[in-house]
C-alpha cells in the first residue's frame, strides 16, 4: 500500500507539471465588449485561437457605395432575411479588384449592426479554424457573419477542407445564426491551370470536366448566393470621383479636375472605386483649407 501510495502521489506530481506547460484554455468572448471581432491565434503551433473585440471597426455607409446597385440590393436583402431570423444564403463576391466587394460586407454590418448582426473576420490560414468559431457561437442570440476577404487556396491549404464542411459537407450542422460572407478575385476561388483541361472528356454530345476542375468548382457552388463585379468604365470612374470630392468638401468639377482624375487612374493602372477614393482624398488633402479633414467612409 505504501508503494501504491507513493506511485499515485508521483503520478499526481508529474500530471501538475505537465498541466502546468500546457496552454491555458480559450477564454469566453466578452460578446458585449464590441459588435465586431477578429479570430486571432498566435502561432500555427497554438492548441487555441480566441476571438478579439475589434472597438472601433471600420464603418462604411451603403449610399457611399456608387455604381454596384444590383449587387447591393440582393446582398441586402440576403443580410435582411438573416437579421430577421429567416433562412438566407452564405454569400461569395468575386470580381475585378477595387470595386466595393468587401466594402459592401462592411455597409451590411453598419446597416444592421443595431439590429443585432456581429461581424467575426477570419483571415485564410485560420479558416482551419471555423469549427471552433461554430461552437463559439452556437446559441447566441446575435446574428453572425464570419468574413473573409480576399479569398483563394492552392490545393494544399487546410482551411480549404474545413471551408468546405462548414459550408456544407459535415455531418455536424451549422447554427442558424450564421453565415459566411466571403471576397475574392478568383470565382473559384483555387488557381486555374492549363494542363487541367486535357482532364475534360467527351460521351457523346456531352461535356465532362476533369476531376481537378469539378473539385474547383465544388466549392465556390457551397454559396448560395454569388455577387460578381466588373471593372469600371470611365464616366462609372470619374462619377465615383465626383461623389468622394463632394463628401470631401469639393464642389469643383471642370475639365481640368476630370483630366487629373484620369491621369490618376492611369497612373494607377485601375478605373475602380478605390482609385476614385484615393485620387478625391489627394486633391482634398491639396486643396481643402482645412487639410485636417480626413472622409470617415472608404472603399476599399
Amino acid at each position: 500500500m505504501t508503494e501504491l501510495a507513493d506511485f499515485l502521489a508521483r503520478a499526481e506530481h508529474l500530471l501538475a507539471r505537465i498541466e502546468a506547460l500546457l496552454p491555458a484554455p480559450p477564454t469566453p468572448p466578452d460578446w458585449d465588449a464590441a459588435v465586431a471581432f477578429r479570430w486571432l491565434r498566435g502561432s500555427r503551433n497554438a492548441r487555441h485561437g480566441q476571438l478579439l473585440a475589434v472597438p472601433r471597426p471600420h464603418r462604411i455607409r451603403l449610399d457611399n457605395l456608387q455604381g454596384i446597385d444590383e449587387q447591393a440590393q440582393r446582398i441586402d436583402r440576403n443580410t435582411r432575411q438573416f437579421v430577421a431570423g429567416r433562412s438566407a444564403n452564405n454569400v461569395l463576391l468575386t470580381g475585378a479588384r477595387g470595386t466595393g466587394k468587401s466594402s459592401l460586407v462592411k455597409a451590411m454590418f453598419d446597416r444592421y449592426a443595431a439590429q443585432g448582426l456581429r461581424l467575426i473576420e477570419v483571415d485564410k490560414q485560420d479558416l482551419i479554424d471555423l469549427p471552433e468559431i461554430v461552437e463559439l457561437v452556437a446559441g447566441r442570440p446575435e446574428r453572425f457573419i464570419v468574413f473573409s476577404d480576399d479569398l483563394s487556396f492552392e490545393a494544399s491549404d487546410p482551411g480549404y477542407k474545413a471551408l468546405k464542411s462548414v459550408l456544407d459537407g459535415s455531418i455536424a450542422g451549422v447554427p442558424e445564426n450564421l453565415l459566411i460572407y466571403a471576397t475574392s478575385n478568383r470565382r473559384h476561388l483555387m488557381p486555374e491551370y492549363m494542363s487541367e483541361n486535357l482532364d475534360t472528356h467527351r460521351l457523346g454530345d456531352e461535356i465532362h470536366p476533369g476531376e481537378t476542375t469539378e473539385e474547383k468548382i465544388s466549392l465556390s457552388e457551397r454559396f448560395g448566393l454569388w455577387l460578381s463585379f466588373y471593372p469600371f468604365d470611365q464616366d462609372h470612374y470619374l462619377a465615383i470621383c465626383r461623389h468622394w470630392l463632394r463628401e470631401s468638401g469639393i464642389d469643383q468639377w471642370d475639365e481640368q479636375l476630370r483630366q487629373e482624375a484620369l491621369q490618376w487612374a492611369l497612373s494607377r493602372g485601375s478605373r475602380s472605386g478605390r482609385v476614385a477614393w484615393q485620387f478625391a482624398r489627394d486633391f482634398a488633402g491639396r486643396n481643402v483649407a482645412d487639410a485636417a479633414r480626413t472622409m470617415e467612409d472608404g472603399s476599399a
